[in-house]
């Protein structure tokens, strides 16, 4: 049997320490979705460095991208952050099987709390061996 896996690890600067320690208690204190998932759900999360700004967000085993965005965009929020901010990610498995390898990255307007650009390279791959234009 195959295991699937999604790998990620950014930083994310929140602008102090104090917006960081809050930044945990988001993380921490978050309500679960409708399935019952709560961030710690879809990655980890600390602080980079002792009176630090900068969050690191990675994977233990898999995360899940959706879930980054979602406290990217809560942060944002929370700590009136600026600018762009964007993070990649890798799909992988634990066996050769088709389809089973590709990443993506997004992109994010913090200002306005949402994704700007996207990409899927198992999508743009499809797209690019259908004729189509992927960067359209």
């Amino acid at each position: 049997m195959a295991d699937y896996f999604t790998h990620f690890s950014c930083l994310l600067d929140v602008g102090t320490p104090e917006n960081a320690a809050r930044a945990l208690d988001l993380y921490a204190n978050a309500p679960e979705d409708e399935d019952g998932l709560g961030f710690s759900d879809g990655f980890d999360l600390s602080i980079q460095s002792d009176g630090g700004a900068e969050l690191w967000i990675h994977d233990d085993c898999s995360g899940d991208p959706e879930r980054v965005i979602e406290f990217v965009l809560l942060c944002a929020e929370q700590f009136d952050l600026k600018g762009l901010w964007g993070f990649e990610y890798a799909n992988t498995c634990s066996r050769p099987r088709l389809d089973a390898f590709g990443g993506g990255a997004h992109v994010i307007d913090l200002g306005v709390r949402e994704t700007i650009c996207w990409v899927s390279t198992n999508e743009w791959l499809v797209i690019a061996l259908d004729g189509g234009d992927p960067d359209a």
